[in-house]
């Protein structure tokens, strides 16, 4: 009897085998990637494949169930206590009787692709660094006195061809006996980069997961991942608790400089929180935080030294130097988490420079800008907001000092997003009348039910994108001169605009409490933008370059700015509108492609060492574009791209003429 031809889609790998050969053989023989944990004895089910029906002109064969065996045993017993769909066939248990066109579905291939919502975005191709493997392990005998774990070693090499040394964590060899005892000394094993066991249980095992944490310096993030689907099944988030200890990084390093236990206190609040949020997202997902057996972390070079237990005096001052920047994997009792199997995994990203962290390897990992051909710049906003430039044959990072100011501290009615703040801000430039947008309502205050709204939800300040937003209509109203300061020549003619000592305010909401934004708030938000302007400025003249193809906005902060108000404000430089985009949290999505992708571990480790450093703080010309960036938008620079879709007003400068009768703050809210 000749042999039939098996053709596999989507890979299109094809070859003959002999009649009763099963369909798992034969996608193993070329090549084809088929998922399954239990090594092929049905109980897994990961295995599963659908039949292709119909006439194939182009392989000359007709493909149909008929060309299958009938349902065997194993796959019966799987549907009965499984499940499985109609159409759908285990290949582990599925014996070819003709030529057949199989379709490998993406639930059942090992190195599925993930694709994450935003069309520019990359595509995750599964391939996690920890893999689960069933197998069954022969008893020792008076005559073969082989100990366990070696049996076990063989068990692998033979059921899995595993032809590799391999080592095993204490805490699994300690357990290995008895475990082996619970399931007929049938057992499924978890192994570490093709080498470690790390983890071993009774039986079938069919599911791990893993946690990518975006550690920053205001919020934590985590994101609880399936490792064998790539799904997201819990994300939690919670303040950073070291905020006690000072707003930015540099007051954290004067703090550990200043107090005996400083470091420890700082290292021990942030590993608190990750514990914390290790139980929140386990708990949230339903499932055994002690089958979390992965963690990626990235974030600022501070927040990535106190995580590890480094002191991060050197980052306080000149050189910089950091005590470790490239990639580091422990375990998870290494970084003393009490929520977390202690055998589990631990990868911290590579960091890029003194003042840029891993989370900045991370959004690069993320947006891809190493493999593109276009210049694009991708600016981190945050308290310190990380700035990369450059395509895929040369890249340029810095950080840039912004401060706190756009997360809303530092401004007298500001507040970080949380519902009642304000968060989107229009001013008619003619009756300089103001409408808003609060977060928890859809409505403009100018709507209907806007009022009723407000009452349940309550007006409680002003966040980041809403004082952009205010501070850009202002602007284009003619309320904020050029030079950011607020026009008092037209308090008289406008109600919202009112002395306020030796300056002049503006109010924003009139009601319990008053939303106002001083002169003082406007210079806070003038220092973040200048800082951010003149780092990307300064890189781009490295770079000899004066025109941008693409600019993203990456970072909570930076995914809830309107791009066109962020030009117009002077954070970022002239671009076509149409080319600023937001990545949302880039550094989150880069810490999950490293805890699926093993391989995209290895693609950042190398990219990270061929980045050029620049130091702002060191660089002369820093301080010229942080002066000229002061102003609004800017001093200098033409913003052509944006005037073609804005119209800015004439820049005034000159000191407005103060009111000769001054009232104060209460005065006007009365």
């Amino acid at each position: 009897m000749p042999d039939a031809l098996v053709i596999f889609t989507p890979s299109g790998k094809r070859g003959r085998f002999p009649i009763g050969t099963p369909l798992l053989q034969c996608a193993r023989k070329l090549g084809v990637d088929i998922d399954s944990v239990c090594g092929g004895r049905g109980i897994c089910g990961r295995c599963q494949i659908t039949v292709a029906e119909g006439k194939f002109a182009k392989h000359g064969i007709s493909s149909s169930t008929t060309s299958l065996g009938n349902l065997t045993k194993p796959e019966i017993r799987f549907k009965q206590r499984n499940g499985l769909k109609p159409g759908c066939r285990l290949s582990c248990h599925t014996i070819l009787s003709g030529d057949i066109v199989i379709d490998v579905p993406a639930s059942s291939q090992v190195h599925k692709q993930i694709v994450r919502k935003r069309p520019e975005a990359r595509k995750i191709q599964m391939d996690p660094i920890i893999r689960l493997y069933y197998v069954e392990v022969e008893a020792a005998t008076l005559d073969n006195p082989m100990g366990d774990f070696e049996r076990l070693v063989m068990a692998l090499k033979n059921q899995w061809r595993l032809d590799r040394s391999f080592e095993i964590d204490v805490q699994p060899l300690i357990n290995l006996q008895s475990i082996l005892k619970k399931k007929d000394r049938k057992v499924t094993v978890a192994i570490h980069c093709n080498k470690q066991i790390i983890k071993i249980w009774p039986g079938l095992h069919s599911n791990i997961y893993g946690i990518a944490f975006d550690i920053g310096s205001t919020t934590l993030a985590g994101h609880l991942c399936d490792l064998s689907t790539g799904d997201i099944l819990a994300t939690s988030g919670c303040m950073n608790p070291q905020i006690r200890f000072g707003e930015d990084l540099m007051s954290r390093v004067s703090y550990v400089l200043l107090n005996h236990n400083g470091q420890d206190e700082l290292t021990s609040s942030i590993r608190s929180a990750v514990d914390n949020l290790i139980l929140e997202t386990s708990n949230e997902a339903g499932i055994e935080k002690d089958d979390i057996l992965n963690l990626t972390f990235v974030g600022n070079p501070i927040m990535h030294h106190l995580l590890l237990g480094i002191d991060p005096s050197e980052l306080g001052g000149a050189p910089f130097s950091l005590a470790v920047h490239s990639s580091i994997t422990l375990k998870g009792s290494e970084l003393k988490l009490k929520e977390i199997y202690s055998e589990s995994r631990a990868y911290f990203l590579p960091c890029i420079a003194g003042h840029v962290g891993s989370d900045a390897a991370a959004v690069i990992l993320s947006e891809g800008p190493h493999l593109k051909k276009e210049i694009t710049l991708i600016v981190d906003v945050g308290t310190n907001a990380e700035i990369i430039l450059g395509n895929k044959d040369h890249m340029l990072a810095a950080s840039s000092p912004t401060g706190p100011a756009f997360e809303g501290a530092q401004i007298t009615c500001g507040q970080r997003a949380a519902k009642g703040a304000i968060e989107r801000v229009r001013i008619d430039s003619k009756t300089l009348e103001t409408k808003l947008k609060i977060i928890g309502s859809e409505k403009w205050s100018d709507e209907q039910g806007f009022p009723k709204e407000v009452n349940d939800i309550k007006i409680t300040g002003i966040c980041g994108s809403g004082i952009i937003e205010a501070l850009g209509e202002m602007y284009l109203a003619g309320i904020l001169l050029a030079d950011g300061t607020i026009n008092g020549e037209i308090a008289s003619s406008c109600k919202h605009v009112y002395q306020d000592g030796r300056t002049f305010s503006f109010k924003l909401w009139d009601g319990e409490p008053n939303i106002y934004i001083t002169q003082n708030d406007v210079r806070a938000i003038q220092l973040a933008k200048a800082a951010l302007y003149a780092g990307a400025r300064l890189l781009m003249e490295k770079m000899r370059i004066d025109d941008i193809d693409q600019i993203i906005l990456a970072g909570a902060f930076g995914s809830h700015i309107d791009p066109k108000y962020a030009m117009i404000l002077g954070l970022i430089p002239d671009c076509n509108l149409s080319q600023v985009s937001s990545a949302g949290n880039a550094a989150g999505t880069g810490a999950t492609i490293a805890l699926l992708q093993h391989g995209a571990r290895a693609e950042i480790e190398k990219e990270v060492v061929k980045i050029e450093k620049i130091e702002t703080a060191i660089e002369p010309r820093f301080q010229t574009h942080f002066v000229d960036a002061m102003a609004i938008p800017h001093k200098t620079a033409p913003m052509t791209r944006l005037a073609a879709e804005v119209k800015l007003p004439k820049n005034r400068t000159s000191t407005p003429k103060r009111r000769k009768k001054s009232t104060n703050r209460e005065n006007s809210e009365n």
